[in-house]
Order: C-alpha cells, then sequence, then structure tokens
C-alpha cells in the first residue's frame, strides 16, 4: 500500500463479555484518503471503527487482545490517555448529536476547551470550521438559534464542524447519512470525499453505493473477520473472494 500509514492493526480480537466480535484483524489503513468498512449487521466494521477512538472502552464488559497503532505508537497501552486519543481521532456518530445549545456554541465548544481564543478569533475560526462543513452559507445569520432547530442533514454537518474544530488527524464515520434524506446523503458524501483529501477518513456504511462513490480502499466484514480488503475498485469488480462477490453482488446480506 502506498504512502505512509496511519493505523497498523495486527492480531486485534475484540470481545463483548463472552462473546466475541472482531476476531484476529490485522489490516493498515494509510494516512490519505478514505477507506471504508462494508458488511452485514453483526459483522464487527463498527466494533473496529470504534477501536481505532476507543470509544469502545465505555462498553461494560469489553476488552481487546493484539495491537492498534497509530503513527507507530500502541494506543491501548496503560500509559496512553484515552481523551488525547480522540483528540487527535475524532467521530461522527449515525445520528446527529449536537449539544443542546446555538450552532455557534456547539462549534466552539472544543476551541473553547483547547486553544484559548480571543472572541474575535473564535468566530472566525468558527467561520472556517463551518466553510469546510458545507453549511456557513446555511447558518451565517442563525448562529444563535439552538441546533435543533437545523434540519437533519444540517444538524449532521454541524456535528461534523464539531469534529473538526478540535483538528484531529482522522474522522471516524459510523452510517453518517443512513438517517438522511437523498439530498443531504449526497451533501455528506461530498463533505467525506473533500475532506479525505485532508485527513484520514474511515467511513463504516451499509450502502455498498455509498462505498464505492466514496471510498479509496473498501474492507469487508463477515463474522467477525476480515474477508477481503483491497482497492474499492478492484474489491467490487475483481474481488478475490467468493464470500465477497456474493456480498458486493447481492446475493447475500
Amino acid at each position: 500500500m502506498s504512502g505512509p500509514t496511519r493505523f497498523s492493526l495486527a492480531g486485534l480480537t475484540c470481545r463483548y463479555g463472552g462473546s466475541v466480535a472482531l476476531r484476529d484483524v490485522s489490516m493498515e489503513i494509510p494516512a490519505s484518503g478514505v477507506t471504508a468498512f462494508i458488511g452485514p449487521s453483526g459483522c464487527g466494521k463498527s466494533t473496529i471503527l470504534r477501536c481505532l477512538n476507543r470509544m469502545n472502552d465505555v462498553v461494560p464488559g469489553f476488552t481487546c487482545t493484539g495491537q492498534v497503532l497509530l503513527d507507530g505508537e500502541d494506543i491501548y497501552t496503560p500509559t496512553t490517555d484515552p481523551v488525547s486519543v480522540r483528540r487527535r481521532v475524532g467521530m461522527v456518530f449515525q445520528r446527529s448529536n449536537p449539544f443542546p445549545s446555538s450552532v455557534f456554541d456547539n462549534v466552539a465548544y472544543g476551541l473553547r476547551l483547547n486553544h484559548g481564543l480571543s472572541r474575535a478569533a473564535l468566530e472566525l475560526k468558527v467561520e472556517e470550521v463551518l466553510r469546510a462543513a458545507g453549511l456557513w452559507e446555511e447558518v451565517k445569520d442563525r448562529l444563535g438559534t439552538t441546533a435543533s432547530m437545523l434540519s437533519g442533514g444540517q444538524q449532521q454537518r454541524l456535528c461534523i464542524a464539531r469534529a473538526l474544530a478540535v483538528e484531529p488527524e482522522v474522522l471516524l464515520f459510523d452510517e453518517p447519512a443512513s438517517a438522511l434524506d437523498p439530498i443531504s446523503t449526497e451533501r455528506v458524501e461530498e463533505l467525506v470525499l473533500e475532506l479525505g483529501k485532508k485527513l484520514t477518513v474511515v467511513i463504516v456504511t451499509h450502502n455498498l453505493q455509498q462505498a464505492s462513490r466514496v471510498a479509496d480502499r473498501t474492507a469487508f466484514f463477515l463474522l467477525g473477520r476480515l474477508v477481503e480488503y483491497a482497492p474499492t475498485v478492484e474489491l467490487f469488480t475483481n474481488p478475490r473472494r467468493e464470500q465477497t462477490e456474493a456480498y458486493v453482488s447481492g446475493r447475500f446480506g
């Protein structure tokens, strides 16, 4: 795989209590572009996504073995602070979850925590991040409006802006468009493509067409195992594994 590696996974096995959700996964995720995780429900794709920023730590009974290296450093060592990992590896969830505050304060929250900016600098940064999320023109006259007053698609892009505000190196998307209408989905996909030029982007999606549109590389998971991982065009048009071919052709899943 060309270019520098952002994540390197070796023998990653995850359990929820006694149930194995992910079994012996090894793969590398490059620093550039968009990587998609696909597979049927319960295949482990969201589990592995949440391993990349230790979001599974908050799930009772979760344990994992193996290695997850971020820029060559194991993020699961006892001395690693999960909060510092999450600053570097942001996440956008399936359902938009804006804070119960104004549009401005949703974006400014992380900036106030981490940067201590003056009011003028804060306003400039909020505008910059909202522009990056493709939302500025729609909300520039509504910055004081409660975020819950925005449409579903706008709320999701606001959550993307909030994640971008703290300048992560990686952005994880967990089915970010599954609850959105087609127009909002298209805008989120355009945003994912644009962000993939600047950040490491990893997206979980159940929508095969979406993966084919936005991802440079795609990993197919089944029953907790990584079945195939290849450039997206190759995986969809010339899969090497019979299980992959059956899934992408719609014979199951």
